[in-house]
């Protein structure tokens, strides 16, 4: 007995209020099978915030820079690196050139996070490329950014959406 291969599923008609809510739900599709993979890989403790923060530090950072990199108060960028210093992701030292200045950096935790970040969106790109098509998803890659590049980087979701 053969496989019968499902028929095609038909584009959706959608209307113009649709489009912001697909974005999300693509975002959320994206973020919950990043994380849900990142479990497995020993980092069960983290939220995408994490991933945006640990970004936003690179080799080293202040909570000021921090929230002005992700586009959110002072107040919690603290918090949210507090939690990740807690969890063993980040660790603050004082300033060479500056003791008053604590300064923000990724431990070997926090490093291994963000690589295995990397080696799963490479993954779920893949499986999305596989599900619409490389080109398509490259031409969506590239539209949403023009759409959407000034904004990218900007993590203040609750301020509008809230």
């Amino acid at each position: 007995m053969h496989a019968q291969t499902p028929p095609p599923r038909a584009e959706p008609t959608l209307a113009a209020w649709e489009l912001p809510l697909v974005l999300l739900g693509a975002l959320r599709a994206h973020l919950d099978e990043s994380h849900r993979r990142l479990a497995e890989r020993g980092h069960p403790d983290t939220r995408p915030v994490h991933g945006f923060a640990l970004q936003a530090v690179g080799a080293g950072a202040t909570a000021t820079e921090v929230a002005g990199r992700l586009g959110v108060s002072k107040q919690a960028a603290a918090k949210t690196l507090g939690l990740l210093e807690q969890q063993g992701y980040v660790e603050k030292a004082a300033d060479a050139t500056d003791a008053r200045r604590k300064v923000v950096r990724p431990t070997e935790r926090g490093e291994d996070f963000l690589r295995q970040s990397v080696a799963v969106f490479e993954e779920i790109r893949a499986e999305w490329a596989d599900r619409v098509g490389a080109e398509r998803l490259e031409a969506l890659h590239r539209d949403l950014w023009v759409l959407g590049a000034d904004s990218a980087r900007r993590l203040d979701l609750q301020s509008w959406l809230g």
